[in-house]
């Protein structure tokens, strides 16, 4: 029979894509607002930070990378297909850029469009000048990573800032953080987003406007027993 793969030392070549036209339909929708379409436990840790301002939004290729090096990452190059997204486990050490302007550009000749790195990288300036490609890491360092490192794992799932993301994900990501969606998940996450906007939108409308309806607060605040009190608080220790 078939070899067994070696555990810590394994690519896998096949990914369950998303068709593209599920992904497109996540393109006008905030990483807020899914976040709170999904239990307000989605979003990746905020160290993980955005180094322009472009929109991230496509198809996650996973990459477990030991510390220090990036020889999966490279390989998950060669394998990433248009409309990915590159998502690196690199442990979030902060010793050595696991990626620069030279993958960046690699990256976009393959139709890539960005990277989610949970370590830092090298050439800031030329991430920061991004105008279609979203690249989001930890920070940045001048020390580079190793080509070598016998060990690394490509589409597995990853923990990345504290969520875990499998191959195949839809990863949506902005200034306040970023999400991944399991494709089974996403027609009810769209569902679910559409009706938040509609109605936060609504909402918005009547704040500008001085007439948003605050009365759960007082009853919030009535039902956990607080007394609001029509005093100076020093007026009570006299």
């Amino acid at each position: 029979g078939q070899k067994m793969a070696k555990v810590g030392c394994r690519i896998y070549t096949k990914v369950d894509r998303p068709e593209p036209e599920l992904v497109r339909r996540f393109e006008d929708y905030a990483a807020a607002d899914l976040d709170d379409c999904m239990g307000r436990i989605a979003s990746m840790d905020c160290g993980i930070k955005p180094f322009n301002g472009v929109k991230l939004l496509g198809t996650a290729v996973t990459v477990n990378l030991p510390s220090g090096t990036n020889l999966m990452f490279h390989q998950a190059l060669s394998l990433a297909q248009e409309r990915d997204v590159i998502v690196v486990n690199a442990g979030g050490d902060t010793s050595r850029g696991v990626c620069g302007e030279n993958m960046i550009e690699i990256a976009k000749e393959r139709g890539v469009r960005g990277f989610v790195v949970d370590g830092v990288i090298r050439d800031a300036a030329a991430a920061r000048a991004q105008t279609d490609f979203a690249v989001f890491a930890r920070g940045a360092e001048a020390n580079a990573a190793f080509k070598s490192g016998s060990t690394g794992e490509i589409n597995v799932p990853v923990a990345v800032g504290g969520i875990i993301v499998y191959p195949g994900d839809i990863l949506v990501g902005d200034e306040d953080g970023i999400v991944a969606i399991r494709p089974q998940n996403a027609a009810k996450v769209l569902q679910d987003v559409k009706a938040l906007t509609e109605k936060q939108e609504a909402n918005l409308e009547l704040i500008k406007k001085g007439v948003s309806d605050r009365s759960w607060l007082r009853k919030m605040l009535e039902e956990a027993g607080c007394q609001i009190i029509d005093k100076a608080w020093y007026e009570d220790e006299a």
